[in-house]
């Protein structure tokens, strides 16, 4: 049997770069196949956080496959069914607007778009400061549609961003192997011990 492959889509949540990389090596190591998918803007912009270009060299040496970074090369992810799965990761406030809304003028949202054509499941990863006021009834929609699956998520500083979310991101691979069996991993919103 070949071996799965996944979909892993970026966006550009750039301070979340250095955590979410690693899982897509967490991904191999489990066995996947997996196909990077990197939003216009995550792939081509130099940040605080790090250069575009040291992100890049790093992912299709983990991956060992080309990152999909323009909408031709996503489109052919559902006639060809080049995925069995999409992971969005990180998932911003942008990215959750579109894909509620059915906007596809992005690598990222075509992916997923493309790859729901075929049923096939998608894990989003929310990153953004906003999901519990302009973007809450977008993580709302999704999670009430089919097909779409959530990592463990939780405020990262309700003191100084009391509206800011970030997902687990140590939780992609169980929360991907649930959602491969249709199931939501709980529990969806966690919490820090004090």
């Amino acid at each position: 049997m070949s071996k799965l492959k996944v979909g892993f889509a970026m966006c550009g949540s750039f301070c979340t770069f250095a955590k979410v990389i690693p899982q897509m090596q967490v991904l191999v190591d489990a066995g996947y196949e997996v196909v990077p998918v990197m939003s216009t803007v995550s792939y081509s912009t130099d940040t605080r956080f790090g250069k575009a270009e040291d992100f890049r060299d790093q992912i299709e040496a983990i991956c060992q496959n080309p990152i999909v970074h323009t909408i031709p090369q996503a489109e052919p992810f559902g006639p060809k069914k080049v995925v069995d799965a999409m992971i969005v990761a990180p998932c911003t406030g942008n990215t959750l607007g579109k894909l509620a809304n059915g906007i596809t003028d992005t690598p990222v949202t075509l992916a997923v778009k493309s790859t729901l054509r075929n049923e096939r499941p998608i894990l989003i990863a929310v990153s953004t400061n906003d999901a519990l006021s302009g973007s809450a009834a977008n993580i709302g929609t999704l999670l009430n549609r089919k097909h779409f699956y959530f990592v463990p998520m939780r405020q990262d500083d309700f003191v100084k961003k009391p509206t800011s979310i970030v997902a687990d991101f140590t939780q992609i691979l169980p929360a991907f192997e649930q959602a491969l069996l249709g199931k939501q991993i709980q529990p969806i919103l966690v919490r820090d011990d004090a």
